[in-house]
């Protein structure tokens, strides 16, 4: 068992680079799918659900490497359309193999994904759509096996603006017949990406960042060398570390525009913020003002995978702070724990309601989920004292070694490992 020991209260400092998206890489990497021959993908963090889709395309029949950032991936060789049992429950992203494998050998079966329990994470809006492009679905013994002899083009609305389900579509209709528009798609920066990456591989894609998609089918696709967009949301982490830590950071290989909900939050509750081109330099000295109310909600609002860190950030505020999380019913598990530390929040009805208190103090406590785990690393390093934090093998899911990140720029952050 891994645990991070943090011995707070040091004021952040020093410069670095933020890593490739995991959001993007994931869906990118299902993509290569499509079809046959050598990619080269740059700037892919080394993180476990990487991995794991690593495993699951060398399965099928593909031969990957991940070295130095960059993923070498052979597909020539791809026949198994079966996404194996034990790895589609290690990562929920794994459903993202459905599209690109029915579009391209006409069939594949999945058993239920996995990954963080942070709530109902249904697979309906996947399902609705891969039929409505054409497939035939049936279900037997916990599996799902979707057929088509080729799929057509078609007007799909989605009734939420699912991320996953609009990237599995868009990889779905790129070797359909005819056009397909994705109606109330979301509008997330690494579908944005993802529509780059397929046209680079010479689909028709155009609209991504927009409510409505639209898909022009061709015959075939090549593979390309590319490059992952910077991760947002480890970028907001450490915009807000500096807030819960204090301190004076540069963080280089940034996208603020993707993140002008939080750059606003953060600034009106006193975080001083400067952006020039892709750096983006932070600086907090006092006690953050209390903001009267954020909800989460889908891109361009402020994104539910900052809840939790903002939710730290909040917690030694000066004042009152209210967050309404709209998108996971369970993302809120983190709350027991910050309590444990000294936080005075309650919660009703999907809303945390944040009594700013002037100091949280070390604890033992355990991280649930990915982003609960990151809130708790910013919650020790405010803290006075010592924090430790177990299960951060869920930490690692979408931060490349975040006690390293967090130490170039000067916190007192140790992992270790123990035999239980």
């Amino acid at each position: 068992m891994e645990t991070f020991t943090i011995e707070g209260g040091r004021p952040l400092s020093g410069t670095l680079r933020i890593h490739g998206a995991k959001n993007a890489a994931l869906p990118i990497l299902a993509a290569t799918v499509l079809a046959e021959g050598q990619f080269h993908i740059y700037d892919v963090p080394h993180l476990k659900d990487i991995d794991v889709m690593l495993q699951i395309l060398t399965a099928l029949g593909a031969k990957a490497s991940h070295v130095d950032g960059c993923v070498s991936l052979d597909t020539t060789s791809i026949s198994v359309t079966h996404v194996p049992d034990d790895l589609m429950g290690l990562m929920r992203s794994s459903i993202f193999l459905m599209g690109p494998l029915l579009s391209r050998f006409g069939e594949v079966t999945i058993s239920r994904p996995g990954g963080c329990v942070i709530g109902e994470r249904r697979i309906d809006l996947h399902l609705s759509g891969l039929t409505a492009l054409g497939a035939k679905i049936e279900e037997v013994d916990g599996y799902t096996t979707f057929r088509t002899k080729q799929l057509r083009g078609n007007n799909i609305f989605l009734s939420f603006p699912s991320v996953g389900a609009t990237e599995n579509l868009m990889m779905a209709a790129v070797l359909a017949k005819g056009t397909t528009r994705i109606c109330n798609a979301a509008r997330e920066p690494e579908i944005v990406d993802l529509q780059s990456f397929l046209n680079a591989m010479g689909a028709r894609v155009r609209g991504a960042g927009s409510d409505t998609i639209e898909i022009v089918g061709v015959p075939r696709l090549r593979t390309v060398s590319y490059r992952i967009i910077p991760d947002r949301i480890v970028t907001g982490t450490h915009v807000l570390a500096v807030g819960v830590a204090q301190g004076h950071i540069q963080l280089t290989n940034t996208m603020p525009e993707h993140l002008t909900a939080l750059i606003e939050i953060a600034r009106n509750c006193g975080v001083e913020i400067k952006t020039y081109h892709d750096i983006m330099e932070i600086k907090s000295t006092t006690r953050p003002r209390a903001i009267d109310r954020i909800i989460t909600q889908p891109f361009p609002g402020f994104p539910t995978d900052l809840q939790a860190q903002m939710m730290v950030f909040l917690a030694q505020a000066r004042g009152i702070s209210m967050i309404k999380e709209t998108i996971f019913e369970g993302r809120f598990k983190h709350v027991n724990e910050l309590t444990r530390m000294g936080a005075s929040i309650f919660v009703d009805l999907g809303t945390a309601f944040i009594r700013g208190v002037n100091k949280l103090y070390g604890a033992a406590v355990e991280a649930t989920d990915l982003r609960a785990g990151a809130a708790l690393v910013l919650a020790g390093l405010g803290a006075e004292g010592v924090t430790t934090i177990e299960q951060v093998h869920h930490i690692d899911r979408g931060y490349e070694r975040l006690e390293w990140q967090l130490q170039q720029l000067g916190a007192d952050i140790q992992r270790t490992t123990s035999i239980s």
